[in-house]
This record gives structure tokens, C-alpha cells and sequence, in this order.
């Protein structure tokens, strides 16, 4: 591996941290807060792509196992790792990997194209490994897990565009020889 790519994942492993000082919203009917770190789950794969995308979030994963206080609301180790958000936090990996593998698929990506893939990847498939866990963790029916998740939504949405604006931003201005990926510009 380069320099550059384990710098790359270094930084988006911080900038996930970073969002993690963001103070959690809480709500009284569920256990799992409302947070920022899926924008930095969305921004990685679409910035670093399938592979240093996907390697920046193991990396976050790992510190978060290791008891690094790294979660929105200064949470970490493998306590959060069999709570409610359990299945959230493990499918950033896979998420940002997702992300980056269909972003890269695109000659020239549009936001359209990139929020579709924010969208399936950091919003649909995280809900689908989040919301049978947090089922199961909760002993509650999969379709009231399923009905508790759709608050987040709304917010979730607007991550994508905003991940999906930054993204186009980021990619356009940086010099090509500095991206782990190229695009048309």
C-alpha cells in the first residue's frame, strides 16, 4: 500500500471520529441515536473508493473495538458492539465499500448518480443489516424495528445530499494525481 492511500484512510478514519464529537440525538422510543457518521461512512466510499473506502471504516471499526470513545456520544468498545446499533456500525464497513465500488463503476458521475449510490449504500443497505439486529438485540418484531428506523430517514436523505455535493466539490478541485480514483471531470 502507498503512503498516500494509508494517509487517505488515516484521514477518513479521523474525519469519522471527528463526527463522532458531534453530540447524538436521542430519542425516548428507541436506543439507537441519531448521529453524523454515516456522512462519513457516504464520504469515504465516494471519495476513496471500494477499497480504502471500505479500509478506513475496518480501521474505525477496529478502533471502536479496541475501546476508543469514538462514537457520537464518546461510546466505544465491544459493549456498543452487541447493543441496538450494533448492525448500524458494522455495515459501515460494507457500506463504504458499496459506495466507493459503485461510484467507481461510473465514466463521469453525476450527483444524480452519486446520490442513487449514497442512497442504496450508505442509507438502504445500512438499514438492512441494522434494523434485523437491532430486532434481534431488542427481542422486538423485525417490521416494529422496521417502523422505529423510519425517523431516520428524513436525515439520512439529507447526508446523502450533502455527501453527494461534497463529493462532486472535492473530486472536481483536488488535482487528479492526489485522488485514489480518477473521474471525468
Amino acid at each position: 500500500m502507498k503512503i498516500r492511500d494509508m494517509v487517505f484512510v488515516a484521514l477518513f478514519t479521523a474525519i469519522m471520529a471527528a463526527l463522532g464529537f458531534v453530540p447524538p440525538i436521542f430519542l425516548s422510543f428507541t436506543p439507537v441515536p441519531i448521529t453524523l457518521q454515516t456522512l462519513g461512512v457516504m464520504l469515504s466510499g465516494s471519495i476513496l473508493g471500494a477499497r480504502l473506502g471500505g479500509l478506513s471504516q475496518l480501521v474505525f471499526l477496529l478502533l471502536v473495538a479496541a475501546g476508543a470513545p469514538i462514537l457520537s456520544g464518546g461510546r466505544g468498545g465491544l459493549s456498543v458492539l452487541v447493543g441496538p446499533s450494533a448492525g448500524f456500525i458494522f455495515s459501515y464497513t460494507i457500506a463504504a465499500f458499496i459506495i466507493g465500488w459503485g461510484i467507481m463503476k461510473f465514466r463521469k458521475p453525476t450527483f444524480a448518480k452519486i446520490l442513487t449510490v449514497n442512497i442504496i449504500g450508505g442509507i438502504i443497505l445500512v438499514y438492512c443489516v441494522g434494523i434485523p439486529v437491532q430486532a434481534l438485540v431488542m427481542k422486538i418484531k423485525l417490521i416494529q424495528a422496521a417502523k422505529l428506523g423510519l425517523v431516520y430517514i428524513p436525515g439520512d436523505i439529507v447526508k446523502a445530499v450533502l455527501a453527494s455535493l461534497l463529493t462532486l466539490s472535492i473530486r472536481r478541485r483536488l488535482p487528479r494525481r492526489l485522488l485514489p480514483y480518477s473521474i471525468e471531470k
